[in-house]
């Protein structure tokens, strides 16, 4: 079986597998540049798709249709069915020839190629998205099956992050800010003693800007690349990443809780740890202002590129060697009752399907024909409704797992709820009952959902 995940960044549209010894790498295709991937289409319409398209033609030109396919995507992109490329693979119906491809977020894809490596366990991390085009920060929470988005912000100036950096060191070595000048650059950056060299020179421009802002770091073309240069291009990374970083973090605090202590709730908002990963994450002063803020950094497994750790993490979902854990991938049901011809029947009331659960994502309710279905919680007149088990069940192995039953309130003959679930960002699933008459809605926690029924010892075969 073949499967394969493609990026597509603001300059380049990467392909990888998981190749032959278990480990991800790219695919080589003809035009790509080495370690980068293929160019991105400049000046078309639709150029994200006109990437995708462009890309993916290319390997099935060389290798065939595959059978699984990821595709990583931007969060807001993840539009339409979940699990499936709406937006995001909009460029893909050109070909006519693609297995249903599956979206997985950067955030996402990034984590799986950390858990797959065992390096990111439970707990909160910061995950640094530095492109060329922009920088995007999302604080994510992982628990046993789930990772949560708890948070996130972008920041994506007009002509670009790395790409702006990048400029202002070309501009100054007489050199236009095209493909050959940046290769160039990398070029500089790869050269032995150049890392070295560069942070001593940005240290003493630091302390004493006067004498040595004018020190050459690099010299091109008979231009020289001056540490003031890299110093105030560098200004404009760390800005834009500290107000990003604030964002996110404001965006992920977790709501308070009753009776916790100060301490308690900064325990429940740290960040466990920082992931870098982007083209710009290879430039390593922007790397050390990033830890300089006390959060440990995650090495990438294996001196990964950071510029390639979301297509390998997307590799091997792809490839099935790591879970996702963007979706929760089975039904939940309830018992419910119901009276036909007079006569009480028990039945399984769907409430939400396989692969609609989203960890910190909104409740799920359960639907008949595109709306949502009405429920009472007992008999008419009753003090208190009927005691109501919840279950998870696999819908292709017909394994049925109970969670917990849950005491809902009763109602009057004309009361009515909607009937729904949700997936906490703690990884903790709540049954919300939501009353028709807009009032607020109850939620009855269920605790943590079974993560494989394959071995759960508690399946039950339907």
């Amino acid at each position: 079986m073949s499967a394969v995940a493609i990026d597509i960044g603001s300059r380049y549209a990467r392909i990888a597998r998981v190749g032959a010894h278990g480990a991800p790498e790219l695919v080589e295709l003809p035009g790509a540049v080495p370690g980068e991937g293929l160019p991105v289409p400049v000046g078309e319409d639709g150029r994200r798709d006109a990437a995708l398209h462009a890309a993916y033609s290319a390997y099935v030109g060389q290798h065939g249709v595959p059978d699984r396919l990821v595709i990583v995507a931007r969060r807001p992109d993840r539009s339409g069915p979940p699990g499936h490329g709406a937006d995001a693979s909009a460029g893909l119906h050109k070909t006519g020839r693609t297995p249903p491809p599956s979206v997985l977020s950067t955030p996402h894809a990034v984590l799986a190629l950390l858990r797959h490596a065992g390096t990111a366990t439970a707990g909160r991390y910061m995950v640094c998205d530095l492109g060329a085009a922009a920088a995007e920060v999302s604080v994510c929470v992982v628990t046993a099956g789930a990772v949560a988005v708890a948070g996130s912000a972008r920041h994506a100036p007009a002509d670009g992050y790395g790409a702006g950096f990048e400029a202002a060191l070309l501009a100054q070595a007489g050199l236009p800010c095209d493909e050959a000048g940046r290769r160039v650059l990398a070029g500089l950056r790869a050269e032995d003693g150049a890392a070295l060299r560069l942070d001593l020179a940005l240290d003493r421009a630091e302390r004493n800007p006067d004498r040595y802002d004018a020190t050459a770091v690099h010299r091109v073309a008979g231009h020289d690349i001056t540490a003031g240069t890299i110093r105030l291009a560098l200004r404009r990374l760390t800005a834009g990443l500290d107000l990003t970083t604030t964002e996110a973090l404001d965006d992920a605090a977790p709501a308070p809780v009753d009776g916790a202590s100060p301490a308690e709730e900064a325990a429940r908002a740290a960040v466990g740890g920082l992931v870098a990963v982007g083209g710009t994450a290879r430039f390593a002063p922007l790397l050390r202002h990033l830890t300089g803020g006390g959060w440990p950094l995650v090495p990438l497994p294996a001196g990964t590129d950071p510029a390639l750790a979301a297509v390998y993490g997307a590799a091997l979902v792809a490839a099935g060697l790591a879970d996702p854990a963007d979706r929760y991938p089975y039904a939940v049901c309830v018992g419910a009752h119901r009276t036909v011809a007079g006569r009480p029947e028990n039945q399984e009331l769907l409430v939400c399907g396989a692969g609609l659960l989203e960890p910190g994502g909104a409740a799920v309710f359960a639907e008949v024909g595109g709306e949502r279905l009405r429920v009472r919680t007992g008999p008419a007149g009753a003090v208190a409704g009927r005691p109501v088990e919840v279950r998870v069940r696999d819908p292709e192995g017909a394994v049925s797992v109970p969670v917990r039953t849950v005491a809902l309130p009763g109602g009057a003959e004309d009361d009515g709820f909607h009937l729904g679930v949700r997936l906490a960002v703690d990884g903790t699933a709540r049954l919300v009952l939501c009353p028709l008459d807009a009032g607020a809605p109850a939620e009855f926690p269920l605790g943590g959902l079974p993560t494989d029924l394959r071995t759960d010892p508690k399946g039950v075969r339907l």
